[in-house]
């Protein structure tokens, strides 16, 4: 479902990876989430240790659904993930559940915080489509969707920053099966 901000129209993610023709990259900066999704999973965790690790449950299916049909059209899924040391509970729950991230097509790397001072990072999460749309994602500063959630931009300035930032990111950063927390 797309929604509406101000005068502009952000597609649903759903729709912005359909319309994707080649290549979808995220870049996560924060060492803690607290959308309500994820809210009932993590606290599971902290107090069992057990994630939901399996690509067919009813937590994960619609995303790997979605994520393995975008692959299989030949876009590839990239997500880089730049994480403070020692990492965060959150982080670590995080890093339990990449595996199915993985198995569903994304191809994900994690960087160390303190590798990342030089790079000229935008101020937050995002999502560049095709290297022509970003989209920001806006938090509370407790980790839940702020209001907006979302911010389209389209302008090349924009669209080369984040590009830019991912991919010096994505350089450096270390893939999935070799990152320990």
């Amino acid at each position: 479902m797309s929604q509406s901000v101000g005068q502009l129209v952000v597609p649903s993610f759903d729709e912005l990876l359909a319309n994707s023709a080649h290549s979808a990259v995220h870049l996560e900066m924060r060492d803690a989430y607290g959308v309500g999704g994820e809210s009932s999973g993590f606290a599971h965790w902290l107090r069992t240790g057990e994630r939901d690790n399996d690509p067919n449950s009813d937590y994960w299916h619609d995303w790997v659904q979605m994520i393995r049909a975008t692959v299989d059209r030949g876009v590839v899924i990239r997500r880089a993930r730049i994480v403070s040391e020692p990492v965060t509970d959150y982080i670590r729950y995080e890093h339990g559940g990449t595996n199915v991230n993985i198995a569903s097509g994304e191809l994900v790397r994690w960087l160390p915080r303190r590798q990342a001072s030089d790079i000229a990072l935008p101020g937050n999460d995002f999502w560049v489509f095709d290297g022509k749309t970003v989209v920001f994602n806006h938090f509370t500063g407790s980790g839940d969707w702020a209001e907006p959630p979302k911010e389209l931009r389209t302008e090349p300035d924009v669209v080369r920053l984040c590009t830019s930032a991912f991919e010096a990111v994505w350089d450096r950063a270390v893939p999935h099966e070799k990152f320990s927390v």
